[in-house]
């Protein structure tokens, strides 16, 4: 009897943090999720995401072939929530990197499930900490 009454003690205060919020995604995540994406306009692009972007319209080539395109999965949920691999991701190369660097732009899928008819890209030059939509 005493093993049921705390079970249930239990149970009430896990609903109650619950209905409280205070359980499950933190009120951060959810504003975030619900927050509409700054934006960043083709001029205040950096000429290398110009150049990723002209060549995720023409299919390619890249320069990191075994990257670009690849799913991009939104785990963080910065970018409005799509079914597992809407998305895809492009290196924007870094002059000075030697490696691919922290800025990229992801793709949404267009028609037919081609990028290049997307007209939904974001650029991210943080490692996909803060993501701003593309207006072209």
């Amino acid at each position: 009897m005493l093993r049921a009454a705390s079970h249930f003690r239990l149970l009430l205060v896990a609903a109650l943090l619950a209905l409280l919020g205070l359980l499950g995604p933190s009120g951060a995540t959810q504003a975030r999720e619900n927050a509409p994406l700054a934006s960043i306009t083709l001029a205040e692009l950096p000429a290398e995401a110009l150049q990723t972007l002209r060549l995720i319209k023409q299919g390619g080539p890249f320069p990191y072939p075994h990257k670009d395109g690849s799913n991009f999965g939104n785990f963080e949920k910065h970018l409005p929530l799509q079914p597992r691999a809407y998305y895809r991701e492009y290196t924007v190369p870094t002059p000075g990197s030697r490696d691919r660097g922290a800025r990229r732009i992801v793709a949404g899928e267009g028609r037919g499930g081609d990028v290049a008819t997307s007209g939904e890209y974001y650029y991210t030059s943080d490692h996909y900490r803060s993501f701003r939509r593309i207006r072209e």
